[in-house]
């Protein structure tokens, strides 16, 4: 009989975030697939416990996805975590879930925090339905094509992006979506640094520009249905 893939969802900054099922059933697999080793080992750590663990991330997903599955057909329950957050949104894991399903393997998902909801829920914008676009290109031109795309979307639009592009990304949303286009910018969710800001692009660029403002953050921009 097949083993049982968990995917855990760990916390995204506070480990006090946590959720006691994801506790438990940590400590109660055969084997532990964590993204990066030093984060992986942390959250381990944290909560002692002690397991065999493989790691599986971008740079080696094919092999470690052969090997995993291996764990499973023997019989061996394992729970996948990512560095933060929910394992294979956003992060490597798809390959693993897709031929998982396709063998019939039982697929788990334990879910815990998410910088996804608590930033549209304190955006103050309309959040019947939104549009999660993820990591825009790191190439300028590309990106202003990408945002040039998005710019008529009437949904709210989430995105993300590395800590040292913020003002960046802010001065091409402010480019292609004008100066009055309201945003949300929460950052360091669930930390004790946690800050949300509200304003245009135009305002949050000089004000992070001029602080050098670093941390993770999440962008929420107000769609055009009810922009002003």
């Amino acid at each position: 009989m097949n083993g049982i893939l968990y995917l855990v969802a760990t916390p995204i900054g506070n480990f006090a975030d946590m959720t006691f099922r994801a506790i438990e059933i940590l400590k109660n697999v055969d084997v532990v697939v964590y993204e990066e080793r030093k984060e992986g080992s942390r959250l381990l750590r944290h909560f002692g416990i002690e397991k065999p663990v493989e790691t599986l991330n971008e740079h080696n997903e094919a092999a470690a996805t052969f090997h995993i599955l291996e764990y499973l057909k023997n019989g061996k329950s394992v729970a996948v975590i990512s560095d933060c957050g929910t394992p294979v949104f956003s992060d490597p894991g798809q390959l693993l879930v897709r031929k998982a399903v396709e063998l019939g393997i039982k697929t788990v998902p334990v879910p815990g925090a998410s910088s996804l909801m608590p930033a549209l829920t304190v955006s103050g914008f309309s959040i019947d339905q939104f549009v999660y676009y993820g990591w825009l290109s790191p190439k300028r031109p590309r990106r202003i094509a990408e945002l040039q795309q998005l710019r008529r979307e009437q949904r709210v639009i989430v995105l993300m992006d590395t800590p040292y592009r913020l003002v960046a990304l802010l001065k091409d949303i402010a480019e292609v979506f004008g100066t009055t286009r309201r945003l949300c910018v929460a950052f360091d969710l669930t930390m004790p640094d946690e800050e949300i800001f509200h304003g245009t692009a135009v305002k949050l660029a000089i004000q992070f520009e001029k602080e050098e403002r670093k941390g993770e953050f999440v962008v929420v921009i107000e769609g055009t249905n009810s922009a002003k």
